[in-house]
């Protein structure tokens, strides 16, 4: 797991969330192997890699992004 991960200090309530729902973890599993790929194409010497595909990368990255963001609200506001 890379230290960048924005989610790391909310892995205890995507630990549930994921025991919870199995769209949830689909949702985060695609999330890191985006992120993975996208750090490792990020931090690696090739150079043949169009900036298209990290462009679409990084669009999908940030999509799934913002709908674990909205799982995360919505379940702090579920145990408020």
């Amino acid at each position: 797991m890379r230290p960048y991960r924005k989610f790391k200090p909310q892995q205890h309530k995507i630990d549930e969330l994921e025991k919870l729902s199995p769209r949830f973890k689909r949702v985060y599993s695609e999330y890191e192997t985006m992120s993975e790929e996208l750090w490792e194409i990020e931090n690696s010497e090739m150079s043949n890699v169009p900036d298209d595909f990290i462009t679409a990368i990084k669009l999908q990255t940030e999509y799934l992004e913002e709908e674990i963001d909205e799982w995360l609200l919505n379940q702090i506001n579920l145990l408020q």
